[in-house]
C-alpha cells in the first residue's frame, strides 16, 4: 500500500518582492516568464502597471512593490512576470525573483497576526521553514478586481 506524502502539504512557488519571501499555490501559477516590455493602460490604478501580449494574449500586470507600498527599483536579470489563474482571469504579477518551488506542510502554516499591517489583508498564512519566514499570499484578497481585468484573447 503506497502512502500519499503530499498529504497534509502545500506546494508552492516562493519569490522575493523586497527583502521579502512570498509564497503561493502552484496551481495558481500558469507561468513565469521574464520581464519584458508593458504598454501603459490610461487611468488604470497605480498598481495595474499596463498589459502585455502573451502568445496573442493580452494580460493585465500587476506591481507588487506598489500593491505593498514599496519603493520602485530596477527591473534586473532576476526580474519576472508570474502569471496566475485569479478568480479565472488570467494576470501577471511583477515579483523582484522567483527562488524556488517547494512543499510545506500544513503544520508549518500559522494564521497571520494583525500586527503585520502592511500585507495581513492579503495573507492566508506565515509558513514556517527552519530559520525562515514565507508569507503566504491569497491570490483572491490580493487582486479582488481580477475578475474585472479578464485578459483579451
Amino acid at each position: 500500500m503506497a502512502i500519499d506524502i503530499s498529504l497534509g502539504q502545500d506546494q508552492l512557488v516562493v519569490f522575493e518582492v523586497g527583502n521579502e519571501a512570498f509564497g503561493i499555490d502552484i496551481s495558481s501559477v500558469q507561468e513565469i516568464i521574464r520581464f519584458q516590455q508593458i504598454t501603459d493602460v490610461p487611468r488604470a490604478p497605480m498598481h495595474v502597471k499596463g498589459v502585455i501580449n502573451l502568445r496573442g494574449k493580452v494580460i493585465p500586470i500587476i506591481d507588487l512593490r506598489d500593491k505593498f507600498g514599496l519603493a520602485q527599483t530596477e527591473e534586473t536579470k532576476s526580474s519576472r512576470i508570474v502569471v496566475v489563474d485569479v478568480l479565472g482571469s488570467t494576470v501577471g504579477m511583477i515579483v523582484d525573483a522567483v527562488s524556488e518551488v517547494l512543499r510545506i506542510g500544513t503544520d508549518q502554516i500559522e494564521s497571520p497576526s494583525s500586527i503585520i499591517e502592511s500585507y495581513e489583508k492579503y495573507l492566508r498564512g506565515i509558513g514556517r521553514l527552519d530559520e525562515r519566514l514565507i508569507l503566504l499570499l491569497d491570490l483572491e484578497r490580493l487582486i479582488p478586481e481580477a475578475g474585472q481585468l479578464k485578459a483579451v484573447a
